[in-house]
């Protein structure tokens, strides 16, 4: 038997209003690649890597997807067992809206994703031509 509807549409609800402030553990992060389990290699606006475990509200609910933000919220240190850093505490659904609120970092603006080897690429590019030297 599924998840009940409600449970499915309260969460996602949730991820729809940004919060008014952040607690100081928290941050929004950018998702670089999942780990599995659960798990996901996010990137602070500093650059540094954590990993973060999805809140169990969310799972096989929201999904999140690779270069999309979610907030995070950080462990104390030296409290549990678990491998993850932190926990993915909301999933930034409605990107404007959050852009718009005072604590959203500056670091991720519209064109900060690494695309340095966007050149040396040739994809969607027509191969040389003869008639060129000619």
């Amino acid at each position: 038997m599924g998840k009940p509807k409600r449970n499915v549409l309260a969460a996602a609800e949730e991820t729809l209003t940004p919060p008014a402030t952040l607690e100081p553990s928290q941050s929004v992060v950018r998702v670089v690649k999942p780990q599995g389990n659960n798990l996901y290699t996010c990137e602070l606006p500093n650059r540094k890597t954590v990993l973060l475990e999805l809140a169990q509200r969310f799972r096989n609910t929201i999904w999140i997807k690779r270069g999309g933000y979610v907030l995070g919220e950080r462990y104390e240190e030296g409290s549990g067992d678990t491998r993850a850093d932190g926990e993915i505490v909301n999933v930034v659904r409605d990107e404007k809206l959050w852009r718009k609120q005072p604590y959203w970092p500056k670091e991720f603006t519209k064109n900060t994703y690494d695309l340095s080897d966007e050149d040396d690429s040739t994809v969607g590019r027509l191969p040389p031509s003869d008639s060129e030297e000619e």
